[in-house]
């Protein structure tokens, strides 16, 4: 396996040692609910949750937080559910969500999740292929939302977490929140013992075919977790935290779990109060996907944007020379991915050319930087970004108004952290280095042959975090984990000398927007291709805001419509003359774009299962058909997306640019 020196390894280790000790306090429980008493006497009435966005609001101390959480396990028992139930569980973030979780682990059972805005046919599917006997909704809206898919499945009860009245007659019996919790207060909660290797919830991850695979992570996948990523981020008791990603999600979730066992006082906040919150809250850190980083950066470059000519000149200049700033200053500290082997010589000319830009990075700071930090209330620590790779050009403007950022890497799969930056190794453009206990290993995509460091590849992981596997389903788990614990992650990718992993693309199909959000393009690209007017079409977007296209257009078809609207067609491909004399349109007319912008509109949005982020955002129509002959289709005439993304990748930029 790929090594980094020893010396390295062992600066490393000492370094991660001391962040993880904090941890070690629950280094000896089995389960997660394990963690909750230990919290409660430790931070007692210390603020743990402020949720002043959802209805009801609360505020709940480390004492109340888990009262509620035994109350809440108490009231399931009490309605008769059995220990290793499986609990599906659709709702999204607030404090109930966070109790109804753990309310099930503490009652012995196990919950399958998924948000509350799924659509009605993916949470039909996961609540039947979990094998859960329980349901646990957000709302009465929800509810009557999946009222009549849900009659006939084995359900032994249901429970809304909003205190609205039941329904009359529903087809098995029903509670609100808090009529479970009057339950639960009558009856006494019992402890159930949990072995580190059970399975603790069931997290449904898209699949190549449409269906959601539901990933089995265990409570020694999780408390992995709480107990190595502080060798990433040591946070203190008390220290605030701004809470926005999903907690159905592994990443948020994990976060949670961490954060809370910390003594962290976390506010829940959206994005529609997200900009007030960072106001009012100030915190310490926050967890994100790289959209929200964007969105930051976005409304500072509005700002920008709404000054003076003079003074856009000013900050324009500033940031010019701020860069030049923060680029020597990686170099001089051989945290620099464009120079790995960085001579003395470079060092000291890089140390020369960083104290030149001093003054002016300086004046930036007084004028322009400490402004920006007042948004996020200026008084951050670190941002942990995960979900998707950061945009080099964010990172690069969070160095220069100095707001640390820590990129981690990880997947559902993964529980989800397998990676993570430290703040005395922030190598920008890596995704860190493995935290405590785990491995990697770069293999040849075809033959699985170990490449050295340095080398393009297959990116394995191995450790404690990996998931047991995909529920009712092994052959995907066999293809997934080999004999030897290796997890295939279908990403591509390298090791650096000092065991920084840094990605470069994916060799599953798989694309990853910035929001976090997973999309299989095959069944979006199969109902387009639908259409008359488009032959091909491969979709794009990994690491965007949105999906884009490439469209190779069917260009007789094509030119069928232009006559039915008395235009021609003047298209690589087709006949130039225009015996008709009629006014000639090209690909990149108005009304062709028009055209195929209604065409994956209509065909998207009616396709089963549609969710926002299918739709396709920008696309780009190209003359030249996919094919064998140009290496762009296999001999079974599938796409080579890895070629065809290198071949139009300018194209590609873009159209997000």
């Amino acid at each position: 396996m790929n090594q980094p020196s020893s010396r390295v390894l062992q600066v490393l280790d000492q370094r991660d040692r001391a962040g993880i000790a904090q941890g070690q306090d629950y280094g000896q429980i089995q389960s997660l609910p394990e963690i909750w008493p230990i919290a409660a006497e430790r931070y007692g009435s210390q603020l743990a949750m402020d949720d002043p966005h959802n209805q009801p609001s609360a505020q709940l101390t480390y004492q109340e937080l888990w009262s509620k959480i035994q109350q809440f396990a108490a009231g399931l028992q009490g309605l008769g559910m059995p220990s290793r139930a499986h609990v599906a569980l659709f709702a999204d973030n607030s404090h109930r969500w966070f109790i109804a979780d753990q309310g099930v682990m503490a009652a012995g059972g196990i919950d399958a999740v998924r948000s509350a805005q799924a659509e009605t046919e993916e949470l039909r599917y996961i609540a039947e292929h979990s094998d859960s006997t329980v349901l646990i909704v957000e709302n009465l809206k929800l509810w009557r939302r999946l009222s009549d898919r849900f009659q006939d499945l084995p359900m032994q009860f249901a429970v809304l977490l909003s205190d609205e009245t039941v329904p009359e007659h529903p087809p098995f019996k029903m509670v609100n929140y808090s009529q479970l919790l009057d339950i639960g207060s009558q009856h006494p909660w019992q402890p159930v013992p949990i072995e580190a290797d059970s399975l603790a919830t069931l997290i449904y991850t898209s699949g190549t075919t449409g269906k959601p695979k539901g990933v089995m992570i265990s409570h020694a996948n999780l408390l992995h977790q709480i107990t190595t990523l502080s060798a990433v981020v040591q946070p203190q008791p008390g220290d605030r935290v701004l809470g926005l990603l999903p907690t159905w999600h592994t990443f948020g979730r994990t976060a949670e779990y961490f954060l809370y066992a910390n003594g962290c006082t976390q506010t829940y906040t959206s994005i529609r109060h997200i900009k007030a919150d960072f106001r009012n809250s100030k915190p310490q850190y926050m967890v994100g996907v790289p959209r929200i980083w964007e969105s930051i950066y976005e409304g500072a470059q509005k700002n920008f944007r709404d000054q003076p000519a003079s003074k856009q000149k000013l900050v324009n200049t500033l940031l010019w020379c701020s860069k030049k700033y923060v680029q020597n200053r990686r170099t001089a500290n051989g945290l620099s991915l464009d120079h790995p082997h960085v001579s003395s010589i470079q060092r000291f000319k890089s140390r020369l050319l960083q104290g030149l830009a001093w003054p002016l990075h300086m004046l930036g700071e007084k004028l322009v930087y400490s402004k920006v930090r007042d948004a996020t209330g200026g008084q951050v620590k670190q941002l942990i970004s995960g979900g998707g790779s950061l945009a080099q050009h964010i990172d690069l403007f969070f160095e220069i108004v100095d707001v640390t950022i820590l990129v981690g890497y990880g997947l559902t799969e993964t529980s989800p952290v397998v990676s993570a930056r430290r703040i005395w190794a922030n190598l920008r453009g890596a995704s860190g280095q493995p935290i405590p206990g785990t491995e990697f290993k770069i293999v040849d995509p075809e033959t699985k042959a170990p490449l050295p460091l340095a080398q393009k590849g297959l990116v394995l992981v191995r450790g404690p975090q990996i998931m047991q596997g995909y529920y009712k389903n092994p052959e995907a788990t066999q293809k997934a984990i080999d004999a030897e614990g290796w997890f295939d992650t279908g990403d591509l990718g390298y090791l650096t000398a000092d065991y920084n992993i840094v990605l470069t693309g994916r060799a599953k199909d798989t694309i990853v927007l910035t929001n976090g959000e997973n999309i299989e393009p095959q069944p979006i690209e199969d109902v387009c291709v639908q259409s008359p007017y488009i032959d091909q079409m491969m979709l794009v977007g990994q690491d965007q805001r949105s999906l884009g296209a490439l469209i190779v257009p069917n260009l007789d078809a094509l030119q069928t419509w232009a006559a039915t609207q008395s235009l021609y067609l003047d298209a690589p491909g087709q006949e130039t003359e225009n015996s008709a004399n009629l006014p000639s349109v090209t690909l990149d007319d108005d009304r062709v774009q028009k055209l195929f912008r209604e065409e994956l509109n209509r065909r998207v949005k009616d396709r089963p299962g549609y969710r926002p982020d299918d739709r396709v955002g920008p696309f780009r129509l190209i003359a030249t058909p996919f094919s064998i002959e140009d290496g762009t289709m296999t001999q079974t005439l599938k796409i080579k997306r890895p070629v065809v993304t290198a071949r139009y990748r300018d194209m590609i930029d873009g159209m997000f640019a």
